[in-house]
């Protein structure tokens, strides 16, 4: 029997998920526009306010650049040579015409280049929304959470006078209870990953969280639904005797799959991890704050007090620390893999405060880099297989 989204087994929901991380022209976008009348406006893969978009019947459609489809011609006119390869490949395909199924772009407040690229994006697609999306580092509520909610309130008005349906609460209330649902149901699947990783292999979810990128929220919540209900039951995934992984700072760029499959392959499981971060930004139900208040309220508190920590969001190190060493407990993870983009300042110049606390903490680690276009992975293979079975052959001796 078919599910409701209409997948009978693993493979067929696989092979949409796939087809949708391989399609860099958003058909999926363009077919849900036509049917929907609606706008789409992409982001960055980091934190925006996916809910205020869909409230306004807008897609919220993630953009993580062309990995290694995509050959960079022009890109690479526009970005020194050191710095990450994410821009470089998203401008290419602004100009290349594979965005232009996007009526406008969010940047979120990274880093630099991409307060840089929002300016590029300004001057060379005049004609497209482009808010760069300056979040608070003062998390108090009568500072950073004004501050963020006029933020908010700006985007609403953007959106509205091109074309969007106007902001109300009863839709943000409604599109606020869609993205909890759809929150619980990924945290369901983490948690079936740290008691059975060989149930929830990484490099299917990745796929499937990346599919939640292009998909209307309900319907990515089905595919969830679906995977989860599909590997409980398929008895031929066993367990492996394997190192249990937590794997950071991959919060930007997102790693070629490859490398995900090579980690695997090398002896890893993959237990916790910052892939596909927008999932995961807030932690726990946003209609549960601000009870009483308007739902605008909520997301902004939900910013304030629930985001996870994070190379961009301003904690100090020490917390930073403590909440890896928290999440390595948590997860029941053997050891840390920081796993980050080549030249990603922001991940980078957190790793050390980071490896402080593991170190104090006797939690061994490894770290390498990557870009998204990264096609070769022996190194990286060699690297974790021996950081893996160092583990298993003298963890706790």
């Amino acid at each position: 029997m078919k599910s409701a989204h209409g997948n009978s087994n693993v493979t067929e929901l696989l092979a949409r998920a796939q087809a949708l991380h391989h399609d860099l022209r958003f058909e999926n976008v363009r077919a849900w526009k036509e049917r929907n009348g609606g706008l789409a406006v992409g982001y960055l893969p980091v934190y925006v306010p996916r809910e205020l978009l869909w409230a306004m019947n807008v897609l919220p459609v993630g953009v993580v650049g062309g990995g290694d489809q995509v050959e960079i011609i022009r890109g690479d006119a526009y970005y020194q040579s050191y710095i990450c390869h994410l821009p470089r490949s998203t401008i290419e395909l602004g100009l290349n015409g594979a965005l232009d199924v996007l009526d406008g772009v969010l940047f979120p407040a990274t880093c630099d280049v991409i307060r840089n690229l929002s300016g590029m994006w300004m001057m060379q697609f005049p004609d497209k929304y482009v808010h760069y999306l300056d979040v608070p580092q003062d998390f108090d509520t009568g500072v950073g959470g004004a501050f963020y909610r006029h933020e908010l309130l700006e985007i609403a008005g953007a959106l509205e006078a091109r074309g969007a349906r106007p902001l109300t609460d009863a839709a943000l209330r409604a599109a606020i209870a869609a993205y909890d649902a759809n929150r619980r149901e990924i945290e369901a699947l983490y948690e079936l990953r740290r008691r059975e990783p060989w149930k929830v292999p990484t490099h299917e979810l990745y796929l499937v969280l990346k599919a939640g990128l292009v998909l209307p929220v309900d319907e990515h919540t089905m595919m969830l639904e679906d995977y989860r209900r599909l590997v409980i039951r398929d008895d031929a995934r066993r367990p492996l005797d394997q190192a249990r992984m937590l794997i950071t700072g991959s919060f930007c760029e997102q790693p070629p799959i490859g490398l995900i499959k090579t980690l695997e392959r090398a002896g890893c499981y993959i237990v916790d991890d910052d892939l596909v971060a927008v999932h995961r930004w807030i932690r726990g139900d946003v209609a549960s704050l601000a009870p009483g208040q308007p739902p605008l309220d909520a997301l902004v508190e939900a910013f304030l007090r629930n985001g996870v920590p994070s190379a961009i969001r301003y904690i100090d190190q020490d917390k930073k620390g403590r909440d890896l060493v928290e999440r390595v407990r948590a997860s029941g993870a053997e050891g840390v893999v920081f796993c980050a983009a080549s030249f990603c300042d922001p991940a980078l110049l957190d790793q050390p405060m980071l490896v402080g606390a593991l170190d104090a903490a006797g939690i061994p680690w490894t770290s390498f880099k990557y870009a998204e276009n990264t096609g070769q992975f022996q190194v990286i293979r060699e690297q974790a297989g021996t950081f893996a079975d160092s583990i298993k052959l003298w963890s706790g001796a």
